[in-house]
């Protein structure tokens, strides 16, 4: 019983989070359905490679609430300065599936697995890192500090 309490909660707390931005007309659209992925990559990495930072593709779609969260978790302290100190976040939208889709191979990101999925780049286009295992598909079981994790995991060495 009590693992029901607990998922219960973890549920309402999620539709809290993502519900109150949105009643107060606040929605922020994450992955915009008109912009260019392949700019937007391009330029990352070259601000990337000038600040000596790395580049974090965010695959998924304004309609998955695990991506909104995770977009949450990325924007809220500790996360953010993480973020802004070490990486260029670019955010993919996949669409209904149907979007990108040859940057989500060519970056070799599972889909099927589920959104969102990230895949870390140093300056010069290497990959890092590619998410295979669906780890972030389920932000509302997982919290901020797995975020933090995994940014320091990745950050550039300096």
């Amino acid at each position: 019983m009590r693992i029901y309490q607990k998922t219960a909660a973890v549920v309402v707390a999620l539709m809290a989070v993502i519900a109150a931005p949105v009643a107060r007309g606040q929605f922020r659209e994450v992955y915009s359905p008109t912009a260019d992925a392949h700019v937007e990559i391009r330029e990352a990495l070259a601000t990337a490679a000038k600040q000596h930072k790395r580049v974090i593709l965010d695959f998924g779609g304004n309609w998955c609430g695990d991506c909104l969260v995770l977009d949450i978790y990325l924007h809220q302290f500790p996360n953010l300065g993480l973020l802004q100190n070490n990486y260029v976040l670019v955010d993919i939208d996949i669409g209904r599936y149907d979007k990108n889709l040859d940057l989500a191979a060519k970056y070799r990101i599972p889909l099927k697995l589920g959104v969102p999925a990230l895949a870390v780049l140093d300056g010069e286009g290497r990959m890092l890192y590619s998410q295979r295992n669906g780890e972030f598909e389920k932000m509302g079981q997982v919290s901020g500090d797995a975020v933090t994790a995994f940014l320091e995991k990745w950050k550039p060495k300096r």
